[in-house]
């Protein structure tokens, strides 16, 4: 039979994210999953019954695994196995360059779920590289696609995407949009589908806090806390108390932020995550800066996201995101020449930023200037402000940068 059936087994053991353990089931165990996908036993008619239906396959499908495989079926196979092992090891761009030439393979060969596992892939990869426009393209052709719009799951899983890649990029309009239809769409009635879901509620409270619309964006959360049970994963639940606890600090409720943020800080382990783990502790620090929290927990965030993300390699957006929770935690402090050498540092970079991001860091520029005493600098800079929160679609953050603006502009009349 050779390594076909084993090497596609793995494939689609992967893209559904089960171990080895979990595709077994009570079933089989994680070492005789092991031994069918490295090709060292052969599946019997019952064991090719019961993969598909853990797999929510039809068994005549993964029947079919068993027939030897053409050169570019095994081509495709390879380079899907190739950016698996790309993304574990966070090599993004590799598991990106191998999605899509896996997909392509896949394309050519009439097989519609490979191509729309490997574009999922290649568009996750791009997100995670920081290259959230190339990934919005490629989520486009997914959720255009039959295979997306006749499945509920696959398009819950690709408008949750979607709405992440648009809030990334500043479009609070657009993720708002594509959040709500994968909320709309239900939380499925498997495991992963659910799973989803979750995503899709947090991407969802998240467009709509940094939009303002925060009482809106409470209720979502209400509904999220209450998804959380004994039996979901520590770093399931750590997230969702992470984004629970954002909202809380955002409303001034600093008191529900802390406790939240304090539940996440025990649930989420940089051994599970590292990558999430430096972006928990950049959240929390933002927060609590923004909520005017300056003691030495907050420090501490600052210090843990600054390393974490050293160690994983953040995009250059990331790395003046972390900059700017320095910036605040000078200005906050009243290091001004500190915070405004940072800030004008970032705002030469704005256009690697999110619009509604550089709109936060032009703020606090403006306002860093003000405290300093030069107020037509900081007059400009709160135009730049308005500028990028207008292009980002923040309701709430406009009024604000028009408030800064027309206080600077009383005071020199």
């Amino acid at each position: 039979m050779g390594s076909s059936f084993g090497d596609r087994l793995k494939q689609e053991r992967l893209s559904r994210s089960l171990t080895q353990g979990e595709l077994g089931g009570e079933f089989y165990s994680a070492s005789y999953i092991s031994l069918l996908e490295n090709a060292h036993r052969e599946p019997t008619t019952d064991i090719i019954r019961q993969l598909a239906s853990q797999l929510q396959l039809a068994p005549s499908s993964v029947a079919e695994w068993a027939h030897s495989a053409s050169p570019e079926e095994s081509e495709c196979l390879r380079l899907s196995l190739c950016a698996r092992q790309s993304w574990d090891t966070r090599d993004y761009l590799g598991a990106a360059a191998n999605a899509k030439s896996a997909a392509e393979f896949a394309s050519a060969s009439k097989d519609t779920v490979t191509w729309w596992n490997m574009t999922f892939l290649a568009a996750n990869s791009l997100m995670r590289h920081g290259d959230n426009g190339e990934a919005v393209a490629v989520l486009k052709t997914l959720l255009d696609h039959p295979l997306t719009t006749d499945n509920d799951a696959l398009a819950l899983r690709a408008q949750q995407v979607m709405g992440a890649a648009t809030l990334a990029q500043g479009c609070l309009q657009q993720a708002i949009s594509h959040a709500t239809r994968a909320v709309e769409i239900g939380s499925g009635d498997s495991p992963e589908e659910f799973g989803a879901y979750l995503l899709a509620l947090q991407t969802l409270i998240g467009a709509l806090t940094e939009a303002g619309h925060l009482d809106e964006a409470w209720e979502h959360a209400l509904v999220l806390a209450g998804a959380v049970t004994d039996e979901t994963s520590p770093q399931m639940a750590g997230e969702i108390h992470w984004v629970i606890g954002n909202v809380a600090f955002i409303r001034h409720d600093i008191r529900t932020g802390l406790e939240h943020h304090a539940q996440a800080s025990r649930l989420l382990s940089p051994a599970t995550d590292l990558s999430r783990w430096a972006q928990f502790n950049k959240a929390t620090a933002w927060v609590r800066l923004m909520a005017g929290v300056v003691e030495p927990a907050t420090l501490q965030a600052i210090e843990r996201s600054e390393l974490a993300h050293s160690v994983v390699g953040a995009t250059l957006a990331e790395t003046l995101e972390v900059s700017m929770l320095r910036a605040r935690w000078h200005y906050l402090n009243g290091e001004l020449t500190e915070a405004l050498d940072l800030l004008a540092s970032i705002q030469a970079q704005k256009d690697e930023l999110a619009p509604h991001i550089a709109g936060d860091n032009a703020l606090l520029l403006g306002t860093a200037l003000q405290a300093a005493e030069h107020p037509a600098e900081a007059l400009d800079a709160y135009q730049q402000a308005l500028d990028s929160y207008i292009q980002a679609g923040a309701t709430d953050r406009v009024d604000v940068a028009k408030e800064h603006l027309a206080g600077i502009q009383t005071s020199d009349a």
